[in-house]
């Protein structure tokens, strides 16, 4: 076993304790790695329901049989269950739009026959609509994770195992300013996140009634944490407020192989490196706490834009996988798109995305919202013009051109299309 790996769940074997001004020159190194984009990639997260009544809940054997049945005829992506019994595919790194959107159609493919066959169905909603948190995996991770959610109430359990979504992951852009620079890419995310919020918003119930919000998933991370599921202060330079943001965000959990993970309280990471936590820190600790951050866009190298509910319909996905890489690998898209949202930035204010007036508003009135309509009717335009420039196929350009007819163009978005659950029975109308 190499020096610096992990026992099954941690300690760290034989690890030099991590210093502070280790930790911030790696985090200052692998958060953005630059060079022209090239490679796109989607993680589509799903929640499974009953074919023929989705209301009714899937029982854990059940799921669990359908799980390994789908692991059985292994997908090009890796395949992942959540704690909820959600299904997760990660695409590999594409080197185009048009790589990602077939071989991830091609697996979604396999996936929905496998599961068919058990009478069951993917269901493309930011939230469950219909039943309450059920956490069926029981692992330290996941122990850990909700005790320490718990302490900023029910949003936490809600999140882990009843919410799925779509996440587009792009590089993070060139060294050097303009359009594609790694700076207005991550400057872009932030404003133009709440607008991508806004225009596939498709969660407006939970647990069988209305929430008042069109995308309840995106109010569950608002209300997650103080500081888990924010954006780093926009002040500093990319690194530096990344870095800093790491630092200064609390311990979810210290890993153990001995018995339950300790879930420290109010416990920064930098306070740990300075002798506050059980054990000294180690390199594989930062490594892990990185992945218990959840702002709306991740530095991970690349940027990974968490924000976008799932989407109902077998190619209802790939609309803001296109728009999105389109908005931000075009160089004209994304000069005439950070134009667009730029203006946003008043609206929101000084308090950081989730949490400000902006976001508020994507997530409770969706395309309802004039200014959030027009900047998004103008992203829709800039992407149609600019998805036949990056290469997408007739089909992949004339979904979006089909949503953007019946949602953006109307000031719609897919919760808007949702049938009340009274007057969808057996969730008839839910599920397309």
């Amino acid at each position: 076993m190499p020096p610096d790996t992990l026992g099954r769940h941690g300690p760290p074997v034989d690890a030099a304790p991590l210093g502070e001004e280790e930790a911030e020159d790696l985090l200052r190194g692998i958060c953005f790695k630059t060079g022209p984009p090239r490679t796109v990639g989607v993680e589509l997260e799903w929640l499974i329901h009953d074919r023929e009544h989705p209301e009714a809940a899937v029982s854990h054997d059940r799921l669990r049989a359908a799980a390994d049945a789908v692991r059985a005829a292994p997908p090009d992506a890796a395949l992942t269950f959540e704690p909820g019994g959600q299904l997760e595919l990660s695409s590999r790194p594409a080197s185009s739009l048009m790589e990602c959107v077939d071989t991830m159609s091609a697996d979604l493919a396999s996936v929905r026959d496998t599961l068919g066959r058990a009478g069951l169905t993917l269901a493309g909603l930011g939230v469950d609509p219909w039943h309450p948190p059920r956490r069926l995996l029981k692992e330290p991770r996941y122990d850990a994770m909700e005790a320490a959610l718990d302490r900023s109430g029910p949003a936490g359990r809600a999140m882990m195992c009843s919410s799925a979504s779509v996440q587009v992951c792009l590089d993070a852009g060139e060294e050097e300013p303009g359009p594609l620079g790694y700076g207005r890419r991550w400057q872009l995310g932030g404003l133009l996140g709440a607008v991508l919020v806004a225009a596939f918003a498709n969660s407006p119930f939970r647990q069988g009634r209305r929430t008042g919000w069109r995308s309840t998933r995106q109010a569950l991370w608002t209300h997650l944490d103080p500081a888990r599921s924010l954006a780093p202060q926009s002040r500093l330079a990319p690194r530096d407020a990344w870095a800093t943001h790491v630092l200064a965000t609390s311990v979810m959990c210290v890993r153990n192989d001995d018995g339950p993970w300790a879930v420290p309280d109010g416990l920064p990471f930098r306070d740990w490196i300075r002798g506050g936590g059980p054990r000294p820190p180690v390199r594989a600790d930062l490594d892990y706490h990185l992945t218990t951050l959840f702002p709306p866009v991740r530095p991970r190298g690349h940027l990974e834009l968490r924000m976008i509910d799932a989407q109902s319909g077998t190619d209802g996905w790939l609309v803001p996988l296109a728009v999105t890489t389109a908005l931000f690998d075009d160089p004209e898209a994304a000069e005439t798109v950070y134009r667009t949202v730029k203006p946003l930035a008043e609206t929101a204010g000084p308090s950081r995305a989730p949490r400000n007036p902006l976001w508020t508003a994507a997530a409770r009135d969706g395309l309802s919202d004039p200014e959030l309509a027009a900047a998004a009717a103008a992203c829709f335009t800039a992407a149609l013009e600019a998805l036949p420039r990056i290469g997408a196929s007739d089909h992949v350009i004339g979904t979006v051109a089909a949503f953007h007819e019946r949602y953006v163009a109307r000031g719609r978005c897919p919760a808007d299309d949702l049938p009340d659950l009274a007057q969808a029975p057996y969730g008839k109308g839910l599920l397309r």
